[in-house]
């Protein structure tokens, strides 16, 4: 059964419900090319959604959830089940952008067939537009095999955090002229294959460059290049809700010390029995 509904804005806390836009397309994304930049960040919640998709014009539900939301030591362990509620989630709270949802490890590497199953599931269980998988040239045949079947395909190359077991780390891609070309065939081979976009992520520079004028979808990049068609960063990063972080994460704010601040605060006002006052509790009816 579907986890998609509508938010009761009588009876939900997530309110006010954003007024409604016309939500973007697929093929809107696709005519950025080479325009202004495209704006895409993380959501993997309602509020968190609702607060981002006035601003954004893609909403990824990224398996980096496993990290940000689990604590998992990786994005190995997320599962099509985590995905699909997230993905619902995001999906009732934005109106605008166009929500994009991570494949997770496992759900689709195995044929093309699998991959459209998984797909197809997710899809429907969120109500997203697309999804998105890591890999190159190998992973061609399914990026064809989704899109001629009406599931479309942002592709992810260079530093493919599924794959952290087999790279040895996070460390940037694309030292050597030869995992350069590699990484720059492996693109253009899903962009040949039919991929709307494809992140970027964690290169070094002149392969995004090169990616972005070989290819003629959009390029969105992750620690790329700032002349890519547009920029995804985790929205916790970017918030400064993590001390540690990757170099190519610039912290927008510092959300960490809000919070910290307000708890502090909260925290004094109970010791002190200055919070509930006479605002915050029930007096009875004269």
């Amino acid at each position: 059964m579907s986890t998609t509904f509508t938010i009761d804005a009588a009876t939900s806390r997530a309110t006010p419900v954003s007024a409604p836009m016309k939500r973007l397309t697929i093929p809107a994304i696709r005519r950025q090319k080479g325009t202004t930049p495209l704006v895409m960040l993380t959501a993997y919640t309602v509020r968190t959604a609702q607060l981002l998709d006035p601003h954004c014009d893609m909403l990824l539900v990224g398996d980096s959830l496993g990290q940000v939301i689990y604590g998992l030591p990786s994005t190995v362990p997320v599962t099509l089940d985590m995905m699909a509620a997230h993905g619902a989630a995001v999906v009732r709270g934005s109106h605008h952008a166009v929500v994009v949802i991570d494949m997770p490890f496992g759900s689709y590497e195995g044929s093309p067939e699998k991959a459209f199953e998984s797909a197809a599931w997710l899809m429907k269980q969120t109500g997203a537009a697309a999804v998105k998988l890591e890999g190159g040239a190998a992973m061609a045949s399914t990026v064809r095999f989704l899109s001629e079947r009406g599931i479309p395909v942002m592709g992810h190359v260079g530093l493919t955090p599924q794959a952290v077991n087999m790279l040895g780390g996070y460390g940037a891609r694309g030292r050597t002229q030869a995992e350069a070309d590699k990484i720059v065939a492996d693109a253009v081979a899903i962009a040949e294959a039919g991929a709307f976009a494809i992140v970027i992520e964690g290169v070094v520079e002149p392969i995004a460059i090169a990616i972005t004028q070989a290819v003629a979808c959009p390029t969105i990049g992750i620690g790329a290049s700032a002349q890519c068609d547009g920029q995804v960063l985790v929205a916790e990063d970017m918030l400064g809700l993590f001390e540690r972080t990757a170099k190519f994460v610039k912290k927008f704010d510092d959300m960490a010390g809000h919070i910290s601040r307000a708890a502090q605060t909260y925290a004094d006002d109970v010791r002190s029995r200055s919070f509930p006052g006479a605002d915050q509790v029930y007096q009875p009816r004269p």
